[in-house]
């Protein structure tokens, strides 16, 4: 197993696919983009496909979830989400992403596997989107998600992350669009991963004010019925229900001591925390002709080091200096 020393056991693997986007989102990377990272630095189809296996059949990996970057714009995809069902046991697989082109890969992305689908979702007005990613591709996000949900990977769950005024008014009608399509929508608290380190806490819309902002309009009651486990959303009924919303209140309502999450870059260094300052390299590994074992102990002396918490409410916090779109969701 991935254990650490607090008793928690990673089964979740996030796997970074690239570093690449098509957005340029502002809590993300600054207007210019970022420097990508050079191909041959990249794991191959073949190196994701055996560190997937590895952590499946050995390590105990029940979940593999798929990130980038934007994964879609990994051309192996698809080859890469049937390798990884073939397994046995077979993980649940799932896939991060902006939306941008899932209307046409969709299909292709169910039959070879996929689950379920997240989609990043901040905003419904083309004005604001434009200003939050940089980009006028509200209605391919908008098509993207519908083709997700035509291809039968249901519920389509949205993520949408506000910022102070800039979309904070938004949350009641991205809210009521979720409910008239059948999609599940959780709001995340904005995080220190700016490739630009502006993030402020006073700036911040807290999990509080999310569910101040939602009650204007709705009527909210926690979800004592559903069991949070390592999941890191809050779930409240929607007007007595059945339907609901989640709240994700990563810095204000840290769900670490629950974790069950080890991540992957697209170069091949395993992250044991989202805010770790330090990577373990198993690419190196790979290429000098490893064995599974010898992989699979590196990878498990990783997790073995995670600290007890994120540590952003510490004083001594620092940022990563690797911004969410290096680093993988």
């Amino acid at each position: 197993m991935l254990a650490d020393s607090y008793g928690r056991v990673a089964t979740d693997l996030r796997v970074s696919l690239t570093d690449r986007c098509n957005l340029r989102c502002s809590y993300c990377m600054p207007p210019e983009g970022l420097e990508w990272l050079p191909k041959d630095e990249v794991l191959t189809d073949d190196e994701v496909n055996r560190l997937i296996r590895i952590g499946v059949t050995m390590l105990g990996i029940e979940e593999v979830r798929f990130t980038g970057g934007e994964p879609l714009l990994r051309r192996g995809l698809t080859g890469i989400l049937a390798a990884a069902t073939a397994l046995q046991p077979r993980p649940q697989t799932a896939l991060t992403t902006n939306g941008i082109g899932l209307d046409r890969t969709a299909g292709a992305l169910a039959e070879a596997g996929l689950d379920r689908v997240n989609v990043s979702l901040d905003t419904l007005r083309p004005d604001v989107f434009e200003q939050l990613a940089r980009r006028r591709r509200l209605p391919d996000v908008l098509n993207g998600m519908a083709g997700a949900a035509a291809a039968g990977l249901t519920p389509v769950k949205v993520n949408a992350v506000l910022m102070r005024d800039i979309n904070d008014v938004e949350a009641p009608d991205l809210l009521r669009y979720c409910l008239d399509h059948g999609y599940q929508l959780r709001f995340i608290e904005q995080m220190p991963l700016d490739a630009q380190h502006g993030w402020r806490r006073d700036t911040m819309i807290t999990a509080d004010e999310i569910l101040d902002r939602l009650g204007t309009a709705f009527h909210l009651e926690p979800a004592d019925d559903h069991t949070r486990g390592s999941a890191p959303a809050e779930l409240f009924y929607v007007d007595g229900g059945p339907e609901t919303v989640g709240v994700i209140g990563s810095v204000t309502r840290p769900f670490c001591g629950a974790c069950d999450r080890v991540r992957l870059t697209a170069e091949g260094e395993i992250r044991n925390c989202l805010f770790a300052r330090e990577e373990s390299d198993l690419r190196t590994l790979l290429r000098n002709g490893s064995g599974d074992e010898e992989i699979a102990e590196r990878w498990r002396a990783a997790v073995a080091t995670k600290l007890p918490g994120h540590g952003i409410n510490d004083p001594s916090f620092l940022q990563p200096s690797r911004p969410m779109s290096a680093i993988g969701g």
